[in-house]
């Protein structure tokens, strides 16, 4: 054995060695330099707001339009469609999405805006926007419905003994949301082409219903479907066009209630598909709101209209005659 050749090979040793840490010294400095190109920065997560831990119930209502509990409810009901597998990039819990999407519909605002209160990115609102409304609009079936079978009864009974009106199982009126124009539809249209295009006159010309629906003169008069005498000759028609009206007032409260709880169809930024899936997602949530008996509160921290001459006024409903409650006014429309 010869020492002389122990010294070559720890020399060896330490010179393979080296040769391995300059080549991962090296890869380090050509990575730095190849991201410094490209403008690379390291990411810097802000710590974002947490509304249930914040607030109370009362100021929930105010901001989101549900409370605590309400919220808890809609994060169990969404989390298998929303909850992601990983937590790759700090993504958002099911919970911060819910509550992204309720403060954009409560105040219909601008998305940097609902992400500068939220503590996320404008980008991420968007998307936050667009799955939950999806998520929320494919449950429609499951919370909104027309009436059947021992639902008709009660709604027969309903519209006779509050307002006298008999064989009446429901009332009908459109409300305009400004969206983005669509190619097809450049403007608004006509009440009656509205419900000629709809899925509900399809198969209530087909299946007529147990009762009649109350609509106003701007829909036909079809077996189903009533309206009021344009001109009151008799005191008969006279009491029947009153007590037609209180009637109807149901469905123009509704349509009132909706954007009153949900600011948004004020003005919807959105292409029409996008706007049918957060109409859908917004109708959803109100008869889960009915069904809970969230309140609907003051609406105190929407805001204000943006002075756009070509955005349409937010309507207002005459509630001279309403004296519906939540429970008595649940959305039930067809698709």
């Amino acid at each position: 054995f010869c020492p002389f050749s122990l010294f070559l090979q720890k020399c060896l040793v330490i010179i393979i060695f080296d040769s391995q840490r300059d080549s991962e010294m090296a890869g380090v400095v050509h990575r730095h330099h190849h991201f410094a190109r490209r403008g690379y920065r390291q990411r810097v997560y802000v710590e974002r707001t947490k509304p249930l831990e914040q607030y109370t119930t009362e100021e929930l209502y105010v901001r989101l339009r549900f409370g605590k509990a309400d919220i808890e409810y809609l994060v169990n009901l969404l989390r298998p469609k929303l909850q992601h597998r990983t937590q790759r990039s700090h993504g958002l819990s099911v919970e911060d999405q819910i509550l992204i999407a309720l403060r954009f519909y409560a105040c219909g605002t601008f998305y940097q805006v609902v992400g500068d209160y939220m503590g996320v990115v404008k980008s991420a609102v968007c998307d936050v926007v667009r799955d939950v409304s999806i998520t929320l609009a494919s449950l429609v079936n499951e919370f909104v419905s027309f009436p059947k079978d021992n639902q008709i009864a009660q709604a027969k009974r309903s519209f006779f003994l509050l307002w006298n009106m008999p064989n009446t199982i429901g009332a009908i009126d459109c409300t305009h949301v400004h969206i983005q124009a669509p190619l097809k539809w450049p403007g608004s249209v006509h009440d009656a082409r509205i419900l000629r295009e709809s899925a509900l006159y399809r198969d209530l010309q087909t299946n007529r219903p147990d009762g009649i629906i109350l609509g106003d003169s701007a829909y036909p008069l079809l077996p189903w479907l009533m309206n009021p005498f344009l001109t009151a000759n008799t005191p008969a028609q006279a009491r029947l066009n009153s007590a037609y009206c209180r009637a109807r007032c149901a469905i123009e409260r509704l349509n009132g209630v909706l954007k009153r709880r949900f600011a948004c169809f004020n003005y919807l930024r959105a292409e029409p598909q996008k706007a049918w899936n957060i109409t859908l997602a917004c109708i959803v949530l109100h008869n889960i709101a009915t069904k809970r008996n969230v309140p609907l509160c003051a609406d105190n921290d929407a805001p204000e209209p943006l002075g756009d001459p070509n955005q349409p006024p937010a309507s207002r409903t005459n509630k001279q005659h309403c004296s519906l409650t939540d429970e008595q006014i649940k959305l039930k429309p067809y698709e």
